[in-house]
């Protein structure tokens, strides 16, 4: 397992660090809420990947590849939501530039359980099972020990995205140029959503 852990530290820190839905919405949240709001979206994003790796190494995971009409429907679940999320961030007013006390941030729970209709995650889960768990009496205890890399890991990586968004909020300082910077950024998470399926 030991000589497994760069190589999983890497692949944890590329599956974390480049832009997908989860990142943008970060990145989003942190812009027109700061960067304590964007703590639980953090946090449930990735206890929520962290906890699929674990599923899938318990054996969920194949019972996924063996029902290919739940993945779609999985997808198509989450793509749907993804979908109203950017809408919501793409019609968020003008004066978005101060937290909405109609619009919440998307929040823990939130955030874990779009891991849980994501199918990129669960695809990444059985990538990291399959390749860096083994086999033997061992497995269970080397599924643990990876999720609990890969949650550690992908913290900081979602953690700076945040920084990203709340540093650009100082920049975006009038409300018209924070409402371009919603509408750019749910622009950007529909076309990561719908690459996804089309791919």
């Amino acid at each position: 397992m030991q000589s497994a852990l760069f190589p999983f530290m890497l692949f944890a820190f590329v599956a974390s660090i480049t832009p997908g839905p989860t990142n943008i919405l970060v990145l989003s949240n942190s812009a027109r809420y700061g960067f304590k709001a964007a703590l639980p979206i953090i946090f449930g994003a990735c206890a929520g990947a962290a906890g699929i790796v674990l599923l899938v190494g318990c054996g969920i995971g194949q019972s996924l590849v063996q029902m290919p009409k739940v993945q779609t429907a999985m997808q198509w679940v989450g793509v749907a939501w993804l979908s109203v999320l950017a809408w919501r961030i793409f019609s968020a007013p003008a004066q978005a530039i101060q937290a909405d006390a109609r619009q919440e941030p998307l929040g823990l729970s939130g955030a874990a359980a779009l891991q849980l209709v994501n199918p990129k995650t669960w695809v990444m889960a059985l990538a990291v099972v399959s390749v860096f768990a083994g086999t033997g009496a061992q497995r269970e205890s080397q599924v643990m020990y990876l999720s609990l890399v890969f949650f550690l890991i992908s913290l900081p990586c979602l953690g700076l995205w945040a920084l990203l968004g709340s540093g650009s909020a100082r920049i975006l300082r009038s409300a018209q140029a924070m409402q371009w910077f919603n509408r750019a950024m749910a622009l950007v998470l529909l076309a990561a959503t719908w690459v996804s399926v089309f791919r």
